[in-house]
């Protein structure tokens, strides 16, 4: 188990030392295969590398679910220089959430240059690449080769807009490498590619649930914050009908799209909050009130519609009341917790520690057993990960060791978690008085055996024990 803490400037910095393995600027080496000592190698040799430890080959496809057996054994896997038509669209449904990820990731230059290293090219580059994710807290360093598998001459993977840009393939073939194969790919959330891009603080907004008087305003701020943070946004659509039906909306259900801005504008005298939303397939929008087509438009100034003009196919405008009765779902993810108070001074610090669910020791589901407990030394903000928070009366009656029946008669819930989801995260937000607290992470089934890493943000010191 390890601990660590840091000003947070930048939650992507603060986990490691510059320049120790697994931070930013040196990170892991993930299968620990070296990509310049292999490319060097394979140039000098004249030869186009093949990664055999993800190998093109339906080993690597894993099991797809919309694919049969017969079908996957005529997948064709071809190199970038072998593929003369390129297509727009997302051709796995099931990739959708991670294709809108990738679309706000270019929104974020910064980011995007520490996932996919821009000194690569196809010029002298040996069949081989390499992108950089975030996975249980350190960077790892991916290498491949540039097959792409293809069936009946079409790309089975998401693709770019430009049909000679082959990045975006690629780095999802890498992000399946990392995943275990394609078919364990399918049907993710953004929030789990935000997690693995920035290595930042994400947060999941459950929209239909939460909808209602109050809560609109309070989402507003969060989005006008987030945007403002220069953060990754995401929402997604109800699973209704078949996997990329279209709605009378315009809207795709079970379907992700990118969150790319806001705005207000004035309309007969009020203000009206507008959310800009894309989708990655590069078409098909929201054909309701605010769309490119409305006839709404027709009120508003001269200045409003132009600050609001849109450039990208497959964009749209939505009132955000529209937004949270269509979308269920809100991702955001900053380097920083900023966006959750609109604090832009980056005050934050960060405990970090690392620990695990053992059958018959911790693992014992829902708040059965304490993993850790930290001291709040003032009144403060605090963003946790975690499930359920516990507090003692006075620091010298801190629980050490286990935690008996009695502890959890005589001290109160603080907090209780949120509904338990099948994610790889789990964030929430919580003011805190002084005092010291117990947290305890768990899982919704005992006698899982797992790893898990718990970090606690504060704008004041916290001592975790």
């Amino acid at each position: 188990m390890t601990e660590g803490s840091g000003n947070c400037t930048s939650i992507i910095n603060l986990t490691y030392q510059a320049g120790s393995e697994g931070s930013p600027s040196n990170p892991a080496k993930f299968s620990n295969q070296d990509y310049t000592q292999l490319k060097n190698t394979y140039l000098r040799k004249r030869k186009l590398f093949v990664d055999s430890t993800f190998p093109p080959n339906n080993r690597s496809l894993g099991d797809l679910p919309d694919i049969s057996s017969w079908r996957e054994a005529q997948v064709e896997w071809l190199r970038p220089a072998h593929w003369k038509k390129g297509v727009c669209l997302c051709h796995s449904p099931g990739n959708c959430w991670f294709l809108a990820a990738v679309s706000s990731l270019t929104f974020h230059k910064n980011l995007m240059v520490q996932v996919v290293p821009m000194e690569q090219s196809f010029n002298r580059n040996a069949g081989i690449f390499h992108f950089r994710f975030w996975r249980f807290g350190k960077w790892v360093d991916v290498v491949i080769d540039d097959y792409l598998p293809t069936l009946d001459n079409s790309l089975l993977s998401v693709r770019s807009k430009s049909g000679n840009e082959f990045w975006v393939p690629l780095l999802e073939k890498a992000y399946a490498k990392v995943c275990g194969s394609y078919a364990d790919m399918n049907a993710g959330l953004p929030s789990e590619a935000f997690l693995d891009f920035s290595g930042g603080v994400s947060m999941i907004y459950r929209l239909r649930e939460e909808h209602g008087v109050g809560h609109d305003e309070q989402l507003w701020l969060s989005l006008k914050r987030a945007t403002g943070c220069d953060s990754m946004i995401c929402c997604g659509t109800a699973p209704k009908g078949l996997v990329n039906t279209v709605a009378h909306t315009g809207l795709v259900d079970a379907h992700a799209y990118s969150v790319t801005g806001v705005t207000e504008v004035s309309y007969y005298g009020s203000k009206v909050k507008l959310v800009r939303v894309m989708n990655p397939w590069g078409k098909q929008e929201w054909n309701g009130k605010w769309s490119d087509g409305s006839k709404v438009w027709n009120s508003v100034s001269a200045a409003d519609r132009e600050k609001c003009r849109k450039s990208d196919n497959g964009e749209f405008w939505i009132e955000l009341g529209d937004f949270c009765y269509y979308f269920v779902s809100l991702f955001i993810c900053c380097e920083n917790p900023n966006f959750i108070d609109g604090d832009l001074s980056c005050q934050w610090k960060c405990q970090i520690y690392e620990g695990s669910w053992v059958a018959g020791t911790s693992a014992g589901g829902n708040v059965n057993e304490c993993e850790q407990n930290f001291l709040l030394c003032q009144p403060i903000a605090v963003f946790v990960a975690s499930f359920s928070l516990y507090v003692s009366r006075h620091e010298k009656s801190a629980p050490k060791g286990r935690l008996g029946r009695s502890f959890f008669r005589t001290n109160p819930t603080v907090k209780d978690g949120q509904k338990y989801f099948y994610d790889r995260n789990v964030t929430e937000f919580h003011s805190l008085e002084p005092g010291d607290y117990v947290v305890i992470p768990s899982t919704m089934k005992p006698y899982m055996n797992s790893e898990f890493i718990l970090t606690v943000f504060s704008k004041a010191e916290t001592k975790i024990k």
